[in-house]
């Protein structure tokens, strides 16, 4: 008998370690997913807030367009940084800016923003 209670005893065990790891697992996938957004969430939503269009935002409408945001500014950036270093250069300016947006044509619609 006293087999069979440690054996239940350590299932016990087993079940309730498994269940602590999935739930630390669940806490830090919930941390990574916050992590995995740079810009402020409320920024955005009260910039998206701020058109006269937009009465509500869903919080997938904001966390998409902040994802969007991110991955334009480190495109642009590592255009910038590559023009940078093409100028023999380990400091990005301004004119490493304007070069990219007026050679790449993908940033003609920035054209005039910077002025």
């Amino acid at each position: 008998m006293a087999g069979v209670e440690e054996m239940e005893s350590q299932t016990d065990d087993k079940e309730n370690s498994s269940e602590k790891i999935v739930k630390t697992k669940e806490k830090n996938s919930n941390q990574d997913s916050e992590k995995l957004m740079k810009l402020p969430l409320s920024r955005i939503k009260s910039i998206m807030k701020s058109d006269p269009d937009v009465t509500l935002a869903s919080q997938e409408a904001v966390i998409t367009i902040a994802k969007a945001t991110e991955l334009f500014i480190w495109e642009l950036s590592k255009d910038a940084v590559h023009s940078t270093l093409q100028s023999k250069r380990k400091t990005l300016q301004r004119k490493d800016l304007d070069c990219i947006l007026d050679t790449r044509d993908c940033y003609l619609f920035l054209e005039g923003t910077l002025d």
